[in-house]
């Protein structure tokens, strides 16, 4: 992995939780810089970058506040993403994330080839949550 993949990395990881970027802005950087996919744990606060040839980069994330909820609530979950999707007033991406965890997500994956992300449980259940358009 390349230093200017590394900064990618952390570069568009802060832009998410300074919101400075949206997500199609992150999708792209992250892209351009030979990423294919990333997952978000909430348990571990981390981040893991993934490049096609199977290089990764671990980086922390800023810790949930909310505990992650044993049930699975889909539609809780799916409410926080329209969030940021539709840009409603006062979105944030930690707001989002203490939102997904109050909804049951303990981390997702988010994979640039298969336009989806993927949020799992505590129990493994998932949703699948296709990229717009």
């Amino acid at each position: 992995m390349t230093p200017a993949q590394k900064l990618a990395a952390l570069t568009c990881l802060n832009a998410a939780e300074e919101g400075t970027l949206d997500f199609p802005q992150i999708i792209g950087a992250l892209m351009d810089a030979g990423f294919e996919s990333y997952t978000v744990d909430f348990h571990r606060t981390r981040s893991i970058y993934y490049l096609t040839d199977g290089q990764s980069i671990e980086l922390p994330t800023h810790p949930v506040a909310t505990p992650i909820a044993a049930a699975f609530d889909t539609a809780a979950l799916q409410a926080a993403i329209r969030e940021g999707q539709t840009k409603a007033p006062g979105y944030t991406y930690k707001g989002f994330c203490e939102k997904a965890a109050a909804a049951g997500c303990a981390a997702y994956t988010v994979s640039f080839p298969g336009r989806r992300a993927v949020y799992s449980g505590r129990t493994a259940e998932a949703h699948v949550e296709h990229f717009p358009g």
